[in-house]
């Protein structure tokens, strides 16, 4: 949850739970206005967070989750309307696969598919997975993976070098990689060259490819994944996301 315009940069924290167990499919439809509003549900949880809100001039956020099925595919959108505060992200609603806990070599999957609209008017904000690793289980996450599948509005991504390092095809798709720090955080941005709405992969090929062409360790640990959203400005903006479904296996 890490992004900039163009060439500015701004970030975010992530969180932690528990693995899925398939429940009966959750029916009621739950708005969050607030700042940190959150609903746990079948081992994931549904993040409001409007981490950033504090940089706008004026504006507001609701997220509504609408519901999650046996199959675990989640359903909930986010609507917003954000001024002031140029370069500055302020909010990420998500829905977060939390204490994972494995190694990359441990997993064989991440399985993913994301069915996602945004409309809204003079919008700068993207669409994007979080992956977060860490050394060992416990210690603070060391590299944060964005893979981002929506941009609008010029929103881009922290780089050092203010280009892309790399472009590597992967699950059939060529991307702009760029690489960028956040404090203790390196952050690697898998970019698309076009937004995808309706978005499946194995998200354990990003992570592959970062073992074999960007030294991570294959022995970093998995502890947060995420998907969601993140706005800087617009007006009567809403992201909705039909479909959600993240699985490790």
């Amino acid at each position: 949850m890490k992004f900039t315009t163009t060439l500015l940069s701004a970030i975010l924290a992530a969180s932690s739970m528990a693995t899925p167990t398939p429940v009966a499919i959750e029916k009621r439809a739950t708005t969050m206005c607030g700042s940190w509003g959150t609903v746990a549900t079948s081992g994931y949880t549904v993040y409001h967070n409007n981490w950033g809100a504090g940089q706008a001039t004026s504006g507001s956020q609701c997220t509504t989750f609408n519901s999650v099925s046996s199959a675990l595919s989640f359903s909930w959108s986010t609507s917003w309307t954000w001024a002031g505060g140029a370069g500055h992200v302020k909010s990420y609603s998500n829905v977060a696969l939390e204490k994972v806990n494995k190694k990359i070599s441990e997993i064989k999957t991440i399985a993913s598919t994301w069915t996602w609209r945004y409309s809204g008017t003079n919008m700068v904000a993207n669409v994007s997975y979080d992956l977060w690793l860490a050394p060992s289980v416990g210690a603070n996450n060391q590299y944060e993976i964005m893979i981002w599948v929506g941009s609008y509005g010029g929103a881009g991504p922290i780089s050092s070098a203010g280009k892309a390092i790399a472009t590597p095809t992967i699950a059939g798709t060529k991307w702009n990689l760029f690489k960028g720090p956040n404090g203790d955080t390196t952050v690697f941005s898998f970019v698309a060259p076009s937004n995808m709405g309706d978005f499946s992969a194995d998200l354990k090929l990003f992570l592959t490819y970062l073992t074999a062409s960007q030294g991570v360790s294959s022995s970093s640990v998995v502890t947060s994944l995420q998907g969601g959203t993140e706005p800087f400005s617009g007006t009567n903006a809403v992201f909705a996301t039909s479909k959600y479904t993240m699985k490790v296996t």
